[in-house]
């Protein structure tokens, strides 16, 4: 998938639905994350995080760059260009933003903007860039056009509160990318699939 196809249908009114996963909390602390693409322009890759091992919470599971928002941030923007400037290294000048999805909610209680960025230059992944091994332990890339397939993610079902909500898993290679993070990517996936009808 190239950036005109992807713009084309990613501009155009938001389809994809509601925008968490599970009954959130009534008070959620703002974040953002950077869904981060890159060449080759005819077939465009999303870079993927590994957590570090040692972390306390959602050790070794795959994210997008991000965090919470600081008193420092000018926008959520910013949050999610800082985040990824301190994890992995990636300058935030490099980034050209093409938009947001709506906000997602989380069930741990964070009210996530996910920032939707592209850089203009190919990049290398071990000599460009910097990771932070006290949050990162490893950064990776995988297809735009594999995540925008929805025929890609399984979904398995949760009972909360006496309700059923979904938690999206999707397999790349021996990578598994699953909660809010697919969560993300499936909601965004069925945006572009509605206009693709």
């Amino acid at each position: 998938m190239n950036e005109k196809d992807f713009l084309a249908k990613f501009h155009l009114p938001w389809s994809g639905g509601p925008a968490h996963d599970f009954p959130f909390p009534a008070n959620t602390r703002p974040a953002a994350v950077l869904i981060c693409l890159q060449p080759p322009f005819d077939d465009l890759q999303v870079l993927f995080t590994q957590r570090a091992m040692h972390l306390n919470h959602h050790a070794g599971q795959i994210s997008f760059p991000g965090g919470k928002f600081e008193d420092t941030d000018a926008s959520l923007i910013d949050t999610a260009l800082r985040e990824a400037q301190e994890e992995i290294g990636l300058p935030p000048e490099n980034v050209r933003i093409l938009g947001t999805l709506p906000e997602y909610k989380t069930i741990s209680g964070f009210a996530v903007l996910p920032v939707i960025g592209i850089i203009d230059e190919s990049m290398d992944l071990e000599s460009d860039l910097q990771i932070d091994p006290n949050e990162v332990s490893r950064i990776f890339q995988v297809p735009l056009a594999h995540l925008m397939q929805k025929d890609n993610y399984y979904v398995h079902h949760v009972e909360r509160r006496k309700q059923k909500f979904p938690v999206y898993f999707i397999q790349f290679g021996n990578d598994v990318i699953w909660g809010a993070t697919a969560g993300m990517t499936a909601l965004l996936s069925r945006h572009l699939d509605f206009y693709t009808k």
